[in-house]
């Protein structure tokens, strides 16, 4: 049991930094307003996800075998104390080091994503401006009934000249 968390802990950390890796060309096809490669990378970010939520059942899995032959052991119990019951010195080494490994992993993934959604959303404020210029919409600095903006259109072309 113990050697089977080692091994899908590791697919787990890489599997995250594959999904790094995913969130760094992601972010250059954001910059670069790459929409076919985004969409390519997407999909294979979708992917990525559904791996590590297969590894995470397996994992969870191992952890609720490995829980009962284990001492006060429950559902609270943190993964670093569990892992400082492995059967060896080496296990234990070796666990400490993929949690690690995965917990510098995920936290790279929550900040590329976070600044990815900043780029996605910066890019549709500006795609919404300029769709706004396009139709001739303005929005004004105060709010009109029921909370709503008070958005005016001005004709751009005159149809009947």
């Amino acid at each position: 049991m113990w050697q089977d968390l080692v091994e899908v802990l590791g697919k787990i950390c890489a599997a995250y930094d594959d999904v790094g890796r995913i969130g760094e060309r992601k972010r250059d096809a954001l910059v670069a307003v790459d929409m076919k490669g985004l969409a390519k990378i997407l999909d294979e970010e979708q992917l990525a996800a559904a791996k590590i939520e297969n590894l995470e059942k397996k994992r969870g899995s191992i952890l609720k075998e490995l829980s009962k032959t284990l001492e006060n052991v429950n559902a609270d119990t943190k993964a670093m104390e569990i892992y400082g019951k492995a059967p060896s010195v080496a296990m234990k080494s070796k666990l400490t080091s993929l949690h690690e490994k995965l917990t510098r992993n995920v936290e790279r993934a929550l900040v590329l994503r976070d600044n990815n959604r900043i780029l996605a959303q910066s890019a549709l404020n500006a795609v919404k401006i300029h769709l706004n210029k396009l139709g001739g919409a303005a929005v004004g600095p105060t709010y009109g009934q029921r909370g709503r903006e008070g958005v005016t259109h001005e004709k751009k072309f005159d149809f009947k000249a």
